[in-house]
């Protein structure tokens, strides 16, 4: 099946790029030159991911991807952010909002469309379907890699795909420190092809969603990070 990207974004020639890039890569290409449409069409079409330009003429990127990952129905969509804007507290911002990928202008069009890949390939690798069955768990946290569920204390808790894998990882090393890279690698399939505060924003999303049991994601200082095994 013909994966679908949609294109958010109002300068018409970045848009005529992409297009014709991403076309030439066998990609279904839809495009959204505001933030309404691009809301419009996420929920009308469910793409199989969206890069999102920033500066848009009505509703700010920024809100676009907060009402996506908060949104259930759309939460698992991938969102590679696209903008001028390259201050570090704009990408932590991004990746704080739920973003897959943070890609600042001017950019390579080889490379973003290698980021691309590797996130549709990510997703497609874990997805439901294609999950091994069973259930982990360690203290207060389980996820059931069938059903895609993420449980603390019995009580289910909404993840991101992302999100999702990013636990399991952790959770199945229970005790054992994973570096940066290796999380880069094992959960984002990227390598060090983006930076190691991408680790770090994500890790401090999930610690908020799981609430109490946030704090069983220990930092390594200079390392990385590791679930501890000896849970309350």
């Amino acid at each position: 099946m013909t994966q679908r990207i949609l294109v958010v974004e109002d300068e018409k020639d970045l848009v005529d790029l992409l297009s014709y890039n991403l076309s030439r890569e066998g990609y279904s290409v839809d495009i959204a030159t505001t933030g309404a449409a691009a809301l419009d069409r996420i929920q009308s079409r469910k793409p199989d991911l969206v890069i999102l330009d920033l500066m848009l003429p009505d509703v700010p990127g920024t809100d676009v991807c907060r009402r996506v990952k908060g949104d259930p129905s759309t939460s698992h969509i991938p969102v590679v952010m696209v903008t001028a804007r390259a201050e570090e507290i704009d990408r932590i911002v991004g990746f704080e909002l739920g973003a897959d990928d943070y890609v600042t202008k001017p950019f390579s069009v080889r490379e973003l469309l290698l980021r691309v890949k590797a996130i549709l390939r990510r997703d497609r690798a874990g997805s439901p379907q294609a999950a091994p069955s069973g259930v982990v768990r360690s203290g207060r946290l389980s996820v059931d890699l069938e059903r895609h569920r993420a449980e603390v204390d019995g009580r289910e808790v909404t993840l991101t795909a992302l999100e999702f894998r990013l636990l399991t990882c952790l959770l199945e090393r229970a005790g054992r420190v994973q570096t940066r890279d290796v999380l880069l690698a094992d959960v984002w399939g990227l390598e060090s092809e983006v930076e190691t505060r991408t680790v770090d924003a994500h890790v401090k999303r999930l610690r908020r969603k799981l609430g109490a049991a946030g704090d069983a994601v220990e930092t390594v200082r200079g390392v990385g990070y590791r679930l501890r095994e000896d849970q309350p």
